[in-house]
């Protein structure tokens, strides 16, 4: 479904013999697909085909990303989760790797801020974790929390790590995000923080997103995937930036 929207939106439309051929599934495939994405307000359905509703350098909705390469996610948050001790506190970013973050942290003795609702629904339930919950409004779809009640929330407060998302991360770029009201969100958690873990997949190392968070410099560590670029993990290593690859 990611290479069907990313298709779609490079071409800005196209049939579903062109994306059967594509990417190698069938017809019927294809039009089951399609027919999500329509649902999830990524394309419109035509007879024979789709036209794309995202721009390009737009981040693609929320329920596509949550399905997205699910394990390696996991394998980062339970690396981030062993990089925390009991007792911190800590600050968590919105975003997908970020929610399973949220997830593994679950179990523990810490101190939350997540800043989503879906992180903020995802430890309602935690017995031994303190739950703390910003205040702001709510992005749709992503639920993140952006705005001057979230920035000043986290203004109020000072925090033993923060976990950073993003969507994109260069040595030379550093950390971007899409929106704008989010990066700000992000700089306001880093400002409130002792160390800074980010988190990024491998497809991160190779965009840079409109919004600029902050330099490279500003991380103390990198969680990421054994298939990150070794060009781009070396060179954050070298402005003395910890990488660990899960």
């Amino acid at each position: 479904m990611r290479q069907i929207t990313d298709a779609v939106r490079e071409a800005g439309r196209l049939g579903v013999a062109e994306l059967a051929e594509l990417t190698g599934a069938s017809e019927m495939t294809i039009r089951r697909d399609l027919e999500a994405l329509a649902d999830q307000g990524v394309l419109e359905r035509y007879r024979g085909g789709a036209r794309s509703l995202l721009l390009r350098g737009e981040e693609p909705p929320f329920a596509l990303r949550e399905q997205e390469g699910l394990e390696v996610k996991r394998r980062i948050a339970a690396e981030v989760a062993g990089l925390i001790a009991d007792g911190e506190s800590v600050v968590v970013d919105s975003g997908t790797t970020c929610l399973e973050v949220a997830r593994a942290l679950e179990p523990r003795r810490l101190t939350v801020m997540p800043l989503s609702l879906q992180a903020v629904n995802a430890l309602s339930g935690a017995a031994r974790l303190t739950l703390l919950v910003p205040g702001g409004r709510p992005r749709p779809g992503e639920l993140a929390l952006t705005g001057q009640l979230t920035t000043a929330s986290l203004a109020a407060l000072r925090f033993d790590t923060a976990v950073i998302g993003c969507c994109g991360l260069t040595a030379a770029d550093g950390l971007t995000a899409y929106d704008l009201d989010d990066a700000a969100v992000k700089r306001a958690a880093i400002a409130s923080s002792r160390r800074v873990i980010a988190v990024a997949d491998a497809s991160k190392f190779s965009r840079t997103a409109l919004a600029f968070v902050a330099p490279a410099t500003a991380l103390h560590a990198v969680v990421t995937d054994a298939a990150a670029p070794d060009e781009e993990t070396d060179a954050l290593a070298a402005a003395g930036v910890t990488v660990r690859k899960a």
